[in-house]
């Protein structure tokens, strides 16, 4: 029954999420395919706190994930990756799933709200749901929203991103090759700020 409870209670908090998106997804913007402006949010470069939302649930997850933490870090950005920085469920013995969700959403929403930026990974043939989430919170919160993509699956053949997704981002950095996103990266960030 509790677990039941559990679940309805994260089905109405997602719904809820889903439903700041839509308001949000009408304040004055200017989108294109892949890059949007945000209205009324901090100027890219006030700060340089990043959270870094994505899946770390496999090697080759971690390892991406690693890389281009890496690379935001040797342009100045400090970084909270989730794996490297907070708390791994699955490293966590002798806790039940309650204390587990607790501690894990704490530790990041209190690491969330404390950053500027939100850097998004978008692959998957439908981004990570939590990542989702963790954007969400970071649009409406109005920190500057950016996110990659290197995987060629998606959920519409019409739409590459969710709009929902795609509508909170100042730029995503596309490239199907993993290396070759990285050189796009450093490019962006050679001459930009994020």
């Amino acid at each position: 029954m509790k677990k039941t409870l559990s679940k309805l209670f994260s089905a109405i908090l997602c719904a809820l999420m889903l439903l700041s998106f839509a308001a949000c997804s009408g304040m004055n913007k200017e989108t294109t395919a892949i890059s949007v402006k945000q209205a009324d949010v901090t100027k890219p470069g006030d700060g340089k706190k990043i959270y870094f939302a994505g899946p770390m649930f496999n090697q080759g997850e971690k390892d991406f994930n690693l890389k281009i933490t890496n690379v935001l870090e040797e342009y100045g950005y400090q970084v909270f990756l989730p794996q490297r920085d907070g708390i791994e469920a699955a490293l966590l013995e002798g806790k039940t799933e309650e204390e587990l969700t607790e501690m894990i959403f704490a530790k990041d929403v209190s690491e969330l709200m404390s950053s500027d930026i939100v850097f998004i990974n978008v692959d998957g043939r439908t981004p990570d749901e939590g990542a989702c989430v963790e954007l969400g919170i970071g649009y409406t919160s109005g920190k500057r929203c950016y996110g990659f993509k290197t995987d060629t699956r998606s959920v519409e053949t019409s739409i590459e991103i969710n709009p929902m997704i795609a509508g909170c981002l100042i730029h995503l950095f596309k490239n199907y090759s993993g290396d070759e996103l990285i050189k796009e990266l450093r490019d962006y960030l050679s001459k930009n700020a994020l």
